[in-house]
C-alpha cells in the first residue's frame, strides 16, 4: 500500500505544488511590478499619454521634485531593434528548420541542432562583448565610420539570439505537419521545393508564427548585450543614418539608470514604470501566441 502511494501519489503532489508556486511567484513578481511601476500617476501625478507618446526625459533626481518621464524614444528603440532583429532572423531560421526536417534530417539533427542548441546556451553578455569588439569594429571599417555603434549592431545581435528559438520552434512545427500531406503531393507530381512551398509551409504556419512571436519576445526582453553596443543616446535615431543612429531601447535604458537611481525618487519610479511596460508588451505575447496557437488547432480540425 505505501509503495503504491509513493508510485501514484507523490509525484503527483510533488508537480502540483511546483506548479502552484510557478503560478503564485508569477503572480507576486505582477502584483510587486504593479505597485512599483504605478507610482508614477498615482503619485507623480504624470499621465500615461506623457509616459508613452513624450519623447522629453528628464526625471527629478531627488526624492522631491517633478520632472519630465517621457519613454518614447526607449519605445520606439525597442520596437526598432526588434523589428530589425526579427527580419535578418527569419529566413535563416526558416531555412535551417526547412533543412533540418525535409531537406537533410540526419545532417540536421547530428550538425546543425547541436550547433542551435549551444547558441541557446552562451550567456548574452558574450555575445555584447562579441558585438562590441568585433562586429562594431567590422562594420565600421565595412563602411569607413568613425564608431559603429547603433540600431544595426544591436539589431544583428540580436539576430543571432534569438535565432535558436525561432528555428526550434519552427523545426517542431514543420515535423509535426502528416506524412500524408507530402506523399500526396508527391503523388500528384510535385518536386520537393513545390511540396515544401505549397504544402508543408503553409500547414505549418501557426507554429512558424509561434516561433516568430517568442523569437521578438526575447528581443523585446533582452538587455545586457544590446545595451553594450546599441550606444546609449537619449533621442530618436537619426533617419538619415538609421543603422548606426544611437540610442537606447527600453531594457538597455533600465539597465544603465537602475544602479545609478535612488529608491523614492522619480526617476527610480518612471524606471519600474518601464520595468511595468514590458511586462505587459511579454503578456500581450503570451496572449498572441496562445490566440495563434487556437487557430492553428481549429484550422487542423477543419482539415
Amino acid at each position: 500500500m505505501k509503495k503504491h502511494f509513493l508510485n501514484e501519489y507523490l509525484g503527483r503532489i510533488i508537480v502540483t505544488i511546483c506548479g502552484i508556486f510557478i503560478i503564485i511567484l508569477t503572480i507576486v513578481i505582477a502584483i510587486f511590478l504593479f505597485y512599483k511601476g504605478i507610482g508614477t500617476f498615482t503619485v507623480r501625478k504624470h499621465s500615461i499619454l506623457e509616459f508613452l507618446f513624450s519623447s522629453n526625459w528628464n526625471p527629478a533626481m531627488m526624492t522631491t521634485g517633478t520632472g519630465q518621464i517621457g519613454s518614447a524614444v526607449f519605445i520606439i528603440g525597442s520596437i526598432a531593434v526588434s523589428l530589425i532583429a526579427l527580419i535578418i532572423a527569419t529566413p535563416f531560421s526558416l531555412a535551417a528548420s526547412i533543412f533540418m526536417s525535409d531537406i537533410s534530417p540526419t545532417m540536421g539533427k547530428k550538425l546543425l541542432q547541436p550547433a542551435t542548441e549551444i547558441f541557446v546556451g552562451i550567456p548574452s553578455v558574450v555575445y555584447g562583448w562579441v558585438g562590441a569588439t568585433v562586429l562594431v569594429p567590422y562594420l565600421a571599417t565595412t563602411f569607413n565610420l568613425p564608431r559603429a555603434f547603433g540600431i544595426l549592431p544591436a539589431s544583428i545581435v540580436l539576430a543571432v539570439m534569438i535565432f535558436p528559438t525561432i528555428t526550434s520552434v519552427s523545426t517542431d512545427a514543420i515535423k509535426s505537419v502528416s506524412n500524408e500531406y507530402r506523399e500526396a503531393s508527391y503523388g500528384l507530381g510535385s518536386t520537393r521545393w513545390q511540396m515544401i512551398w505549397k504544402v508543408i509551409l503553409p500547414s505549418a504556419i501557426p507554429g512558424i508564427l509561434t516561433g516568430i512571436v517568442l523569437g521578438l519576445a526575447r528581443a523585446f526582453g533582452e538587455a545586457l548585450a544590446v545595451a553594450m553596443v546599441i550606444g546609449g543616446r537619449d533621442g530618436f535615431p537619426d533617419l538619415k543614418n538609421l543603422f548606426f543612429s544611437s540610442t537606447y531601447n527600453l531594457t538597455a535604458k533600465i539597465t544603465s539608470d537602475m544602479g545609478s537611481s535612488f529608491d523614492g525618487t522619480e526617476w527610480n519610479d518612471a524606471l519600474w514604470t518601464m520595468a511595468l511596460l514590458l511586462l505587459i508588451i511579454s503578456f500581450f505575447f503570451i496572449v498572441l501566441i496562445r490566440i495563434i496557437g487556437k487557430r492553428g488547432q481549429s484550422s487542423n480540425e477543419k482539415k
